[in-house]
This record gives structure tokens, C-alpha cells and sequence, in this order.
């Protein structure tokens, strides 16, 4: 048997269902792919993790006698010009469920038999049902329906097949980066370590997790989201990593908001683009104030800080993603849609469902989300969560010298007319109230 185990968002050697079940000769592959390449800008973070993570994926794999050949191409032109060398019996590759993939994966299926496995998630959405067979639509009994499974001291891990073996090939590293029309970015510096590492570093910190989480100006989540979605470290290894730390019950709960909103998007795709309880929302739809949102001009300092960070990092806060979330939605009244999709050009760590999935949660659109009624109070939440505003001193240079109390006060900041800084948007109050008659009204 001759197999090609295609890597996907699946890059390790550990846990790996396609390293489990391949047997005799095998081609391990990776593919850039310029259908998908070709809508992100130069400056891409997510190309130069991505591009890292498969050079050490390369060298692990030889660690135990196997290579991997990288390509740069559309995957049927890739796959076809490896039928013209040699005949192959199957690929092995992780399960891929987003509208594109599954028009890629037809086409392959055309020039050779594909066996999926799914290997990114716990959980597979079909397995997530209810007893009368339709979807959970709110967390908690999705969450209690599964308790064998989050319970469990430990969950089972695939095991690296003994009966295979690397076939004889011309084995490519791929071309480069800047060959691919990128630039190398400047990544956060815990990207550069193994995610066993930055996960060690966080379980003493566990304990307190419950309570610590919230506080975006100290160091104090997992920040294992990145290497979660591009496969560096599986759920399950995740899981069996923490349990038995203090505090890891609700950590391992925290997981299944992921699993929730996979689930929510697999079951009602449409939710991908519009309001998952079907309200017609009549959005504003203002791209100057957009504009400002996203590049940090609102003239709130919290929610400044977060986009710029975001935009010079590709990293966010949850915490601060929600405050920026219901800014958008609620105050300016603008289409989470939008926000969504500037997330998905920013986040090194996005995840479509999961990013969906949040973002109508924050617009009281989607499955089980906050009430209309509920809407963040940019500056509450600022005092709240980084009352000294280290954060937002540390991201906002003009700010330094600043009474964090003005920070956290609304239009406190441009009460001081020794500081150039942007006017607000708009009046929090008013816009609050704005927002919440325009939804009651739906």
C-alpha cells in the first residue's frame, strides 16, 4: 500500500490520526495553497507561523524516520503531478469542514480515494446531537450532555503506526516566503516556543485561572489558541495536559465553548453570514466609524488600545474582545459582520466557528448569546479589569503620563489639553440607550 498523508491543520507527530493509521509506504505532504494565500495581504502573521511550523514539523517527522515534501500550488495540480511519478492508493488527511475545503477535497476525490479523520476538534458535530436527534442551541446542556468525556482523568491518544515506512522521494522544503509574495512578520515571542513549553509555564498559574482570566493586563491565560488551531497541540493532549491541576475543571469547560460553536456552525451554516436567530437587524452602516474602529481612533482608550494591539501583534484578550465587540455592535451599531471579518484578517488564532460563533454572541444574535439589554461599558470594564491601565499605557505611548483615573473616565482623556487625542465616536450613554430601543424594536 502506497499512501500520502496530506498535513493540513494537524502539524505534529504526537496524536496524530493520520500518523496512527498509515501503513506501508508513505509520502507525507504539506501544501501551500495560492487559492487561499492569495486573499491575505503581505504582512500576513498567520503565513510566517504557519511557514515556521512547517519547517519544525519537517524536522520532527525526520526525528522518526519520515520527511515531509512542502508545495507551493493548487492542491489538484499538486496532487496531479504526484499521480504522474507514481501511483498512490489513498490520502490520509484531517477532516476540513468550511465551504472552500469541501469543494477542494471533491476535486481531489477525483484523482484518488481520500480517507478524513477528525482530529482538530474532541468532539464531531454529528456525535453532538440531542436525544430527539436536532442540535443543542445553548451551552449548558450541550456542556452536561457530554460529562463521561470532560470527566475522564485521561482521553485516549492515537498511537504513531509501527507498519509504515517513508517512501523514496525528492523530497522539497518548498520555496520561501517572499517567493510565496509574503514578508517575514515579527511574531509574539511565546510563538517561537513549543506549546508544551508555554503550557507548563501556565499551569501553576491554573488555580487561579477562574478569577485571573479576566485581567488582560497581567499574564494569565493558557495562550495555547494558536497552537490549538493549526494542530501543534491536539485537544485531547490539551486536556490530559492540565487535568489533575488545581482549577482545571473550569478550564477544561472553557474548552467546550470551542466544540459548542463548531458544532453551532457545522449544524446551521448559514450562521456564517447571517444572524443565527434570524432577526433582521437594521445595522448602521458607517465605514468611517469602522475605519476608526479598527484602526484604534475611537477615542476610547480600552478599545484603542485592544485594536492596535491586535493590529501590531495579531493577538486579543478575550475579555478585550468582547468589550470591542459590543463597542461595535451596540454603540456604533455597525454589522458584526464586519467585525468578524477584520478579526479573521488579524487573528493569528482565528477559527472561523469559534469567531463566528463569538462575535453573534456579542451582538445578541447567535446561539445562546447575552441579551440585547446587555451591553459593555467600555470604560466600567476598563476600570474594572486594568485599574492602573498598564495595558493601555503600554500600547498607547501618549497615554503614560496619564492619571489612569481620566483613563477610565469617559471624554477624561480629552479633558487634558496637553494630549492630541481623538474626539469619541460617540456618547456611551446615548448610544446604549440607541441600540437598545433599535433591538427592542425588532
Amino acid at each position: 500500500m502506497r499512501l500520502i498523508l496530506w498535513f493540513r491543520r494537524d502539524l505534529r507527530t504526537k496524536d496524530s490520526a493520520i500518523l496512527s493509521h498509515a501503513q506501508g509506504e508513505v509520502l507525507p505532504i504539506f501544501i501551500f495553497d495560492p487559492d487561499i494565500l492569495g486573499q491575505l495581504p503581505a504582512d500576513d502573521k498567520r503565513v510566517s507561523f504557519i511557514y515556521r511550523s512547517v519547517q519544525r514539523l519537517r524536522e520532527q517527522l525526520r526525528t522518526i524516520g519520515l520527511d515531509l515534501s512542502v508545495y507551493y500550488g493548487r492542491p489538484r495540480e499538486v496532487f496531479e503531478s504526484l499521480l504522474a511519478k507514481c501511483a498512490f492508493d489513498e490520502v490520509l488527511c484531517s477532516c476540513d469542514f468550511d465551504s472552500y475545503a469541501i469543494t477542494r477535497d471533491m476535486e481531489i476525490e477525483t484523482l484518488l480515494p481520500m480517507r478524513r479523520f477528525y482530529d482538530s476538534f474532541l468532539l464531531h458535530p454529528d456525535d453532538t446531537l440531542k436525544n430527539d436527534g436536532t442540535p443543542y442551541k445553548v451551552f449548558t446542556p450541550f456542556y452536561n450532555s457530554f460529562e463521561p468525556l470532560w470527566s475522564s482523568s485521561h482521553l485516549e491518544e492515537f498511537v504513531r503506526s509501527d507498519t509504515m515506512r517513508l517512501m523514496e522521494w525528492e523530497y522539497q522544503s518548498g520555496v520561501s516566503l517572499e517567493e510565496m509574495g509574503f514578508e517575514v512578520q515579527e511574531l509574539p515571542e511565546f510563538l517561537s516556543l513549543d506549546p508544551f513549553e508555554v503550557l507548563d509555564e501556565f499551569l501553576p498559574k491554573l488555580a487561579n485561572y477562574r478569577h485571573d482570566r479576566d485581567y488582560f493586563a497581567i499574564e494569565a491565560t493558557s495562550r495555547m489558541s494558536v497552537f490549538l488551531r493549526f494542530g501543534l497541540i491536539s485537544p485531547r493532549q490539551l486536556c490530559n495536559r492540565v487535568r489533575g491541576h488545581d482549577g482545571d475543571a473550569f478550564y477544561i469547560r472553557e474548552l467546550y465553548w470551542r466544540e459548542f460553536y463548531n458544532a453551532i456552525l457545522y449544524h446551521f451554516p448559514q450562521s456564517e453570514r447571517e444572524n443565527w436567530n434570524g432577526r433582521e437587524i437594521g445595522w448602521r452602516e458607517d465605514r468611517e466609524q469602522f475605519a476608526a474602529w479598527c484602526e484604534g481612533r475611537t477615542g476610547i482608550p480600552i478599545v484603542d488600545a485592544a485594536m492596535r494591539h491586535l493590529g501590531a501583534t495579531g493577538t486579543m484578550h478575550n475579555r478585550l474582545r468582547m468589550i470591542v465587540a459590543s463597542y461595535l455592535c451596540k454603540n456604533l451599531f455597525l454589522p458584526w459582520q464586519w467585525g468578524e471579518e477584520y478579526f479573521a484578517l488579524k487573528l493569528l488564532d482565528y477559527e472561523a466557528s469559534s469567531n463566528i460563533g463569538s462575535w453573534q454572541w456579542g451582538a445578541s444574535t447567535g446561539a445562546d448569546s447575552v441579551p440585547y439589554f446587555r451591553v459593555f461599558n467600555p470604560y466600567t470594564q476598563s476600570e474594572k479589569f486594568d485599574k492602573e491601565a498598564k495595558f493601555i499605557k503600554s500600547v498607547i505611548p501618549e497615554l503614560a503620563d496619564i492619571d489612569a483615573r481620566l483613563i477610565h473616565r469617559e471624554n477624561g482623556v480629552q479633558s487634558n489639553i496637553f494630549v492630541d487625542y481623538p474626539s469619541q465616536l460617540v456618547d456611551i450613554r446615548s448610544s446604549r440607550a440607541e441600540a437598545i430601543e433599535r433591538f427592542r424594536r425588532v
